[in-house]
Order: structure tokens, then sequence, then C-alpha cells
């Protein structure tokens, strides 16, 4: 069976009843739509239940929350850090030339390849970045976070890094 070969069941559809045709035809004078009344009348628009508010403007707009407590990395990757050609690295060497902010924490991911011995400090590493970067001979020293558990809640909780 192909595609074209599929049809619907003898039975199935219906052809859309025509209303409206004058009282001789079957559903005319008031075509269906009872005596009176708005419904009657004009067409209301989806959604419109007579004055009251509508249930699509009383459930609420923004879905889910933003946890406070989340902890947010600038990723920078190896190919980066071997470009800068320095052998020591640390996130202020890498906010000096523009790869982080200040008072980011910074993770090294692990897209690119390392030839010589890097030094690196940083927050975060993934798991190809370390090993590559003990392969080539260095090390890769993780910095104490600015927090022990997880940072204090902030005032704005719906900012976004």
């Amino acid at each position: 069976m192909k595609l074209h070969d599929l049809k619907s069941p003898e039975g199935s559809t219906h052809r859309k009843k025509i209303v409206g045709r004058g009282i001789a035809g079957k559903g005319g004078k008031t075509a269906g739509r009872g005596t009176k009344g708005q419904k009657a009348r004009r067409q209301i628009r989806p959604g419109f239940e007579g004055g009251q508010l509508p249930l699509m403007q009383r459930i609420p707009k923004l879905k889910g929350f933003t946890n406070p407590f989340r902890v947010a990395y600038t990723p920078v990757n190896l190919d980066a850090i071997v470009a800068l050609g320095l052998s020591e690295i640390n996130p202020d060497v890498l906010v000096g030339h523009g790869l982080a902010r200040k008072k980011d924490l910074v993770k090294v991911l692990g897209r690119g390849s390392v030839s010589s011995a890097l030094n690196i400090s940083a927050h975060g590493f993934s798991a190809s970045a370390k090993a590559a970067i003990e392969e080539a001979g260095g090390t890769a020293t993780f910095v104490d976070l600015p927090f022990s558990v997880r940072p204090p809640a902030s005032g704005n909780q719906h900012q976004n890094r």
C-alpha cells in the first residue's frame, strides 16, 4: 500500500451543511443559530466569554521560574586559550583579553588541541579539556568558587546571565 492508495472509509466524511438559503431549503430562517442573542446576530471571536475575564488572561503568562541558586559559567574553549600564546592562564588573564567578564565563573571546554604545556587555573573544566591539558604536560587547577555551597539568592530573581 502506498500513500496515494489511502482513502477514508465509506461514510466517514460528510458534505458541509449549507444553511441560510431561505425557508424552502432545510436550514433557512435562523440557520441553526436559534433565536435572538449575540450568537445569532454576529460572529464571536474564539475565547470570548461574554465579558468575563477570559481564561487566557486569568492564567499566568510566564511558565516555570528562574532558579535563584543557578551557577552559570562562562565557557572558554582550549583553542581560544592556545591562541593567546601564554603558558600561565587564570581568570584575570582571560578578563584582560576579553574572553570573560569580571566576576564571571570560567569553565574551560575541550574544543581545540593543546601542543605545549599550559598551566590553567579556572573555576571548572570539562573532562575532555582536563585530559587534553594534562596529556600535553600542563596542569589544570581549580580556583575556589566565591561561595561555599551555592550563591545567595539575589534580589532580582528574573535576571538572566
